[in-house]
């Protein structure tokens, strides 16, 4: 899920195009996620942008719930995946978010092509607990159970940096990064127990309830906590 530079028009789609996906968790994954934001899309170049900005997570209740996605959804999905593919100078992380949606593709459709371990991340290694935290938060999207990358190694490897880096992003009032890390921390083992992560994911969805991206990590962070505790 991308986050910075996005202009206001594609940034209020983004943000209806999250709250839905946070009503169809809530729903079960019974509902379409564009269905009540962007339609079956067609030519509409705004509301596909949306898409590839919120990146995997189009999909998440599928993946969480593991229903397949409807039909209009899939094709949106795939369409926006195709449209928006990263070029030479593109940044890591839109490269790693792309490669979150082709894999997603790859795990509700069939017919997609993908499965491997995704690109470099060895720029991840050296960097510090803020840094990593922040980086971590902008591809909170890979943040699912069951999806082994090269992204989710690094983190598994430092589930105190990244506690440091939720506390730090609390702290600081950045609601945003601090969802999208305690979304990692529901996916990593280690994480110590007096961090108490769901009241800290509790507090940040109460602190940040106008932004809807917030509430899509700490839905997702909260269904990943209850399937472990299952």
């Amino acid at each position: 899920m991308e986050q910075s530079g996005t202009p206001p028009r594609l940034a209020g789609v983004v943000h209806d195009l999250a709250s839905e996906v946070v009503s169809v968790l809530r729903d079960g994954g019974h509902s379409s996620v564009v269905g009540g934001t962007v339609g079956t899309l067609a030519d509409d170049q705004l509301s596909l942008a949306a898409v590839r900005v919120l990146g995997a997570d189009v999909l998440l209740p599928s993946v969480l719930t593991r229903r397949p996605p409807l039909p209009d959804d899939l094709a949106v999905f795939r369409r926006a995946v195709v449209t928006f593919a990263p070029g030479a100078t593109s940044s890591a992380t839109t490269v790693w978010s792309h490669w979150a949606m082709t894999q997603t593709l790859h795990r509700l459709d069939v017919s997609a092509t993908g499965g491997d371990a995704g690109p470099d991340a060895s720029w991840l290694e050296g960097l510090d607990w803020p840094q990593l935290t922040h980086q971590l938060s902008l591809l909170g999207s890979l943040a699912v159970p069951g999806v082994d990358s090269r992204v989710a190694q690094v983190a598994a490897r430092r589930p105190v940096d990244v506690a440091r880096g939720f506390v730090r992003a609390v702290r600081r009032r950045d609601w945003l990064q601090a969802a999208g890390a305690g979304r990692w921390l529901s996916v990593i083992d280690g994480v110590p127990d007096t961090l108490g992560l769901d009241t800290g994911l509790e507090f940040v969805e109460q602190m940040a309830q106008a932004d809807a991206r917030v509430g899509l990590h700490v839905h997702a962070a909260r269904h990943i906590r209850a399937e472990v505790r299952v």
